[in-house]
């Protein structure tokens, strides 16, 4: 059996945000955003990788790279000890993370505006 035919009215709006250097490399990208809550909720950069399903190396590739194009760190490390290592983040990230939480619902209000306008003028 076929799946139904999409219409006019099944059109969905998808859309990423992320921020990027004047090189046009991004230096804030939803994985990036969601590997940093996940620092902040789990306690260590690891336990984010596994929890987000990334390898460690990429994560860590990751917050490396964006720290290098923000010129600051996201992160505090602190190695082995009787629980293990840890990573929390440092003001800089709570910062970060709180300004892209606000630019995102900002964005998701003025998009669904937009996107509403648009399917008026598609009927």
């Amino acid at each position: 059996m076929k799946p139904p035919r999409s219409s006019k009215n099944d059109v969905f709006l998808r859309y990423k945000l992320w921020l990027a250097a004047v090189s046009g490399e991004g230096i804030v990208e939803e994985s990036t955003y969601l590997l940093l809550k996940a620092v902040r909720e789990k306690g260590s950069l690891k336990a984010a990788a596994e929890h987000l399903n990334v390898s460690y190396r990429k994560a860590w590739g990751d917050i490396k790279n964006s720290e290098e194009l923000l010129g600051y760190e996201l992160t505090e490390k602190h190695r082995g000890g009787q629980g293990g290592g840890k990573s929390e983040l440092t003001s800089k990230a709570f910062n970060l993370l709180e300004a892209y939480d606000a630019l995102h619902r900002k964005m998701d209000a003025a998009i669904e505006e937009a996107y509403q306008d648009f399917k008026e003028k598609i009927k």
